[in-house]
């Protein structure tokens, strides 16, 4: 039975990649972070409760990130713990570099020192490349307009180095936007999908949302993970573009969602808030993930418009609770 250790398995991506390894009989520890509140509720909706070894760690805390890899000495490290909320980056800049880039920089270390063997996952991030047009691919220019996406390039740049350096396996995703039922609602698309439910419900009269021409990527989080766990199964390590390979704006979310209800015209609804427009946006983001069906295999299978509906077909459910 192979042991795996996700970071920050009480988030979206890590609660849907224990769900996998569990499918695929490991034996999965998950670390998580001492707050003051619950922050296990993703874990409970998929009823891995009591099916994954649970972890106190701090990524600021390189003492108790030792212990965790010196007692797990897991033969798969996913590293998916990270200050994930793009907009909250330019709020709190050193926090985000030093969970994102040290904390990985970190377990790098760990992982040298404690348990060389282990095969390692990095969540790399579409936020790396920043501003411009063309198709992203593993080979863009990395060019980040936030604190979050500078931190991801220094995570990036350091997995690569001690993959060549000390010749640990590490292997890099560079996910695009994806999302799922289990997304945070400070996220654009569960902000709109929850609202749209609450407004059908009558819970709800407006929306406000920032900057809605933005374009991204996006694709489902379930998808996503395979990816991960596709990667740490290859012969030698390597970074991968996971993408849907198109495009679309927060507006063309909106439409959709309101539409997929019977709203109707989401402008009746929606209000834009200039306090909710960040200090330096990306216009569009669309990967190429013509190198991972080629090499690992890996396609999405949930579509765009699919993905919309999933979302807006949990909220309203969690409504009739």
């Amino acid at each position: 039975m192979k042991k795996a250790l996700i970071t920050g398995i009480t988030g979206q991506d890590g609660a849907y990649l224990a769900k996998l390894l569990l499918e695929k009989n490991y034996e999965v520890m998950g670390t998580f972070r001492r707050t003051s509140h619950r922050s296990l509720e993703r874990l409970e909706v998929l009823d891995l409760m009591n099916k994954v070894e649970l972890i106190k760690m701090d990524l600021t805390d390189q003492i108790s990130i030792n212990k965790t890899i010196k007692y797990s000495q897991p033969d798969e490290l996913y590293n998916l713990g990270a200050q994930s909320f793009v907009g909250a980056s330019f709020d709190q800049p050193l926090l985000t570099s030093n969970v994102n880039g040290l904390g990985a920089l970190g377990i790098f270390e760990a992982v040298k020192e404690f348990s060389p063997h282990s095969k390692i996952y990095q969540a790399s991030s579409s936020e790396m490349f920043g501003n411009s047009d063309e198709i992203k691919n593993e080979n863009s220019r990395m060019y980040p307009a936030s604190p979050y996406g500078i931190s991801k390039v220094f995570a990036h740049k350091t997995a690569q180095h001690y993959r060549e350096a000390y010749d640990i396996f590490i292997s890099c995703g560079i996910l695009f936007n994806h999302e799922s039922p289990l997304r945070g609602l400070e996220f654009v698309t569960k902000k709109i999908t929850s609202a749209v439910a609450r407004i059908k419900a009558n819970k709800q009269e407006t929306l406000y949302l920032g900057n809605i021409k933005s374009k991204r990527d996006w694709g489902f989080a379930g998808d996503y993970v395979k990816a991960m766990w596709l990667m740490l199964q290859q012969q030698k390590p390597s970074d991968y573009v996971i993408a849907t390979n198109e495009s679309h704006s927060v507006e063309d979310f909106l439409t959709g969602a309101f539409e997929y209800v019977g709203l109707g015209d989401w402008r009746k609804y929606v209000k834009i808030d200039k306090k909710l427009i960040r200090p330096q946006d990306i216009d569009n983001l669309i990967g190429d993930s013509s190198k991972a069906k080629r090499e690992i295999g890996w396609e999405p299978t949930v579509q765009y418009k699919d993905l919309i509906r999933l979302m807006v077909d949990d909220d309203l459910k969690l409504l009739e609770k």
